[in-house]
């Protein structure tokens, strides 16, 4: 389906000219010398360029911009840099202070979500998380910029991919999987348990995952489960358009599962773009700055390799494979019943509309084998899918209870040296 994903981008060069005329009209009615500038007229005006301006533009790849944080009342500087890189994937270490400044916190590996949105999604729960933890988290690369010569890249890939990042980051490292990621991170554990791995993590946390997705399924898993990979594979797989470095890739374009989710709460986010629209005509900058930047973050999405999009729709959402005693990582059977050394943690949302209540919880009856006192499981109050990872019910109530939990197993691991 080259045709779609070319119709789209023909739309998009369309309103690039009204894009541009509205960035025009805006400099010219935000000039001091305009007597109309600074008026209710010039401020209208300005505030229908901008919301013009922002639903006909392309959105980027964000940057975490996570230049500080706080540890111990010091404020001390962060920078981020890449410390491994694969075609699909580069992994970020956010290294905080000086050469000579030592910090006795232990190594937290976030495997953020392959899905339509980036890393950067998770910009708070590394924000969060900073002031406590070595910070290292999976940045995935948009499919649509990665030449077809690299080959496929599937859910057996990803877990290879889980196993090679925590051999280079070494035993006692606490992984912490939210939504998506839960499934590949525990079979790669299970794995690597079954092995007697010696860096196998110390701790898994399970945010929002999929773990068993038959339990309290949602409107999302129902879909997924009733269509099947035949019925993604006929209508979602696109082939990049020629304009891009991964020409010809199969893919599942970033912008088709964008209308998905905003079709899912259409009503909300009608509602919101028409409070932001309100206030930019109203010249309350800082009324709409919140709204503004969550959705040039939601709005920024890039494309998923077709065969891991269709695999996961197969293994996770169809068969239920892990949950079942199913799942195989290239024939070899994933059992959780492996890990006995590995902590868990699950943490899970009252509100949550993509994983239900239990999805996740699920892993702790499927990891039997791990001790009681090295599991926990937490339900928070009052919140949804996104709340999970960021705003400040995560930050003041469910960072507390993850630090608590780290806490406890490196007191664990020291106890057993």
């Amino acid at each position: 389906m080259l045709g779609a994903y070319l119709m789209h981008e023909a739309t998009y060069a369309l309103f690039r000219p009204l894009r541009l005329f509205a960035k025009g009209t805006r400099a010219v009615f935000d000039d001091t010398e305009n007597p109309f500038a600074r008026t209710p007229y010039g401020t209208a005006v300005i505030g229908f360029c901008d919301m013009l301006e922002r639903i006909t533009r392309r959105y980027g790849k964000p940057a975490f911009n996570i230049t500080s944080t706080e540890i111990n009342g010091q404020k001390i500087s962060v920078r981020e840099r890449i410390v491994w890189q694969k075609p699909f994937c580069s992994l970020l270490h956010f290294s905080r202070g000086r050469k000579d400044d030592k910090f006795d916190h232990p190594k937290m590996l976030i495997v953020a979500p392959l899905s339509s949105h980036y890393a950067t999604l998770l910009r708070h729960t590394v924000e969060c998380l900073l002031p406590t933890h070595d910070i290292y988290i999976t940045d995935w690369i948009d499919s649509r910029t990665i030449p077809v010569s690299e080959g496929p890249f599937d859910l057996d890939d990803y877990i290879d991919y889980i196993i090679e990042i925590l051999h280079l980051l070494g035993p006692n490292i606490h992984v912490l999987a939210v939504c998506q990621p839960a499934v590949p991170v525990a079979a790669a554990t299970a794995l690597m348990e079954a092995q007697n791995d010696p860096c196998h993590p110390a701790s898994m946390i399970l945010i929002g995952g999929p773990v068993d997705a038959s339990k309290s399924p949602t409107e999302v898993n129902k879909f997924v489960h009733s269509r099947g990979v035949p019925w993604f594979q006929a209508n979602c797989v696109m082939h990049v358009p020629f304009t891009y470095a991964g020409s010809m890739r199969e893919v599942i374009p970033g912008f088709f599962q964008l209308s998905g989710f905003m079709a899912m709460n259409l009503e909300r986010h009608v509602e919101s773009h028409w409070t932001m629209f309100t206030h930019l005509l109203e010249g309350s900058g800082d009324s709409a700055e919140k709204q503004i930047a969550f959705y040039d973050e939601y709005l920024a999405v890039m494309d998923l390799p077709a065969e891991y999009f269709l695999q996961t729709v197969q293994c996770v959402f169809v068969d239920y494979a892990l949950a079942r005693g199913t799942m195989k990582h290239r024939d070899i059977p994933v059992d959780l019943k492996k890990i006995s050394r590995t902590a868990l943690m699950t943490i899970e949302g009252e509100r949550d509309d993509i994983s239900g209540i239990g999805q996740t919880y699920a892993a702790q009856d499927l990891c039997s084998s791990i001790p009681k006192h090295l599991k926990r499981d937490y339900l928070q109050l009052g919140v949804g899918h996104y709340g999970l990872f960021s705003g400040s019910r995560f930050k003041n109530e469910i960072v507390p209870q993850i630090v608590d939990f780290t806490s406890m197993v490196t007191r664990h691991l020291l106890k057993k040296e």
